[in-house]
């Protein structure tokens, strides 16, 4: 079997005793689009910062790009899923996007005339160069949310990690949004946690489902038994329009 950008291989992870993540197995590979389910608390979040190796696992093995986490970092890029800041900061779109390359230059130094190129070559990517002297505060939720984006690509990632990407994006401007995550994929490996399981079934090739342990990875087409073993709860599926839905029922 070949091997993938990411190898986890059954990481358990204990905060204070308390397990969080138990026996998880999953494999990604270059190029794919792969979408992390399950309920609060599940450990999806755990499970990026133990890929960005900013939590050491209690037990088990994890590789990413043949590498240990942290020694891989610089080729991951990463959109937490709060990004907190004061919208009255006197910061524009550009500088915002340059901070990606600190990673690679260090804090104390300047910028080079490349740092710059790829600033804004990113900015062009995600749609947003025309906004690069906008104050960050001025911007709209998911305008935000694209810029953030591209100061993650600005390190030239092999991957892009999106913890609840779409969390303060309205959704009109959604579908813009995972179009462009479609034309990433062309270029990077991506995982987006979500708790949207309609959309992420639709726009990701894979699912994992995730509470504690991996309860399912694999095609997106999932069943409402798997879903309820994850979220444990009943499910139901309803459907408008073209694209069914799967709700939690009453429990």
């Amino acid at each position: 079997m070949a091997k993938g950008l990411i190898e986890i291989k059954n990481v358990s992870v204990r905060y204070n005793g308390t397990p969080v993540l138990e026996d998880v197995n999953l494999t990604i590979a270059d190029n794919e689009f792969l979408g992390i389910i399950g309920p609060n608390g599940g450990g999806k979040t755990t499970l990026l910062k133990v890929i960005l190796g900013l939590v050491k696992p209690s037990r088990g093995t994890i590789r990413v790009l043949g590498k240990s986490p942290a020694g891989a970092r610089k080729y991951i890029g990463y959109v937490p899923q709060h990004n907190l800041f004061d919208r009255r900061f006197p910061v524009n779109v550009m500088d915002v996007v340059m901070m990606g390359r600190l990673g690679s230059r260090g804090i104390i130094s300047r910028y080079s005339t490349q740092d710059r190129e790829l600033a804004e070559q990113a900015l062009r990517t995600v749609g947003m160069f025309d906004f690069r002297e906008h104050q960050i505060g001025e911007l709209s939720g998911g305008e935000q949310q694209r810029v953030f984006i591209a100061r993650a690509l600005v390190s030239q990632p092999r991957i892009l990690l999106l913890d609840e990407p779409t969390a303060s994006v309205d959704p009109a401007v959604q579908t813009e949004f995972y179009e462009l995550l479609d034309s990433l994929k062309e270029r990077m490996a991506i995982v987006m946690v979500s708790h949207d399981v309609s959309a992420i079934s639709v726009h990701v090739e894979s699912i994992a489902c995730l509470n504690q342990t991996l309860h399912y990875h694999g095609p997106k087409e999932i069943s409402a038994e798997v879903l309820e073993k994850t979220y444990q709860c009943p499910v139901q599926l309803i459907a408008h329009g073209t694209v069914p839905h799967r709700v939690l029922k009453e429990h």
